[in-house]
């Protein structure tokens, strides 16, 4: 009975695996006109990024510090923490990885962020500053324990005027089905 148990427990993995092979996710998608970029320091926001790119047909792209963040890092009580020392300098520009390829086939670039000190991290800064967005609706969205994205759409408009910026969402607990709705509100 085990080995019989065991023989149905290892084909159903096989068949698993072998569909998930088969599946075409949203970063198989070469014909997107569509970019869902994302900086995610827990996960959480790389959740709601893997919704919006399989809601839209996006291709999903990580913004990835050079340098990841620690727990540490994020202790956002402590003032000598990495986040609060980039925050409180407007100035500050962590470094990225570059490389996302072939933005120019891009026409719309929703970038997603958690919510730092009521707006975004300045790695997003870093981002912008990078690549050139000129010509494309940029969208933000959020992950948030409780804030919304007032403060930073108003500040990205102001220190990115040329971009055509569409007011971004918090999207905390969002399922497919509201990431659906607000995309087809844009």
């Amino acid at each position: 009975m085990k080995k019989i148990l065991l023989m149905i427990a290892t084909l159903a993995l096989v068949a698993t695996a072998c569909g998930q092979k088969n599946k075409k996710t949203s970063t198989d998608n070469p014909e997107s006109k569509i970019l869902v970029a994302y900086f995610s320091a827990t996960g959480t926001t790389e959740a709601v990024a893997k919704q919006l790119a399989e809601v839209t047909g996006a291709t999903l792209y990580e913004i990835k510090p050079e340098v990841r963040y620690t727990d540490a890092d994020l202790d956002w009580r402590d003032a000598s923490s990495r986040s609060s020392v980039e925050m409180k300098d407007p100035a500050s520009r962590p470094a990225i990885v570059k490389d996302l390829k072939d933005l120019e086939k891009y026409e719309t670039v929703y970038i997603g962020f958690p919510v730092w000190w009521y707006t975004a991290p300045t790695i997003i800064n870093t981002f912008l500053d990078v690549y050139d967005l000129s010509g494309k609706t940029v969208v933000f969205f959020a992950t948030s324990g409780g804030s919304d994205l007032e403060k930073a759409n108003a500040q990205f408009k102001e220190q990115y005027p040329s971009l055509n910026w569409k007011d971004g969402k918090a999207l905390n607990g969002a399922t497919k089905e509201d990431i659906a709705k607000w995309v087809n509100t844009l």
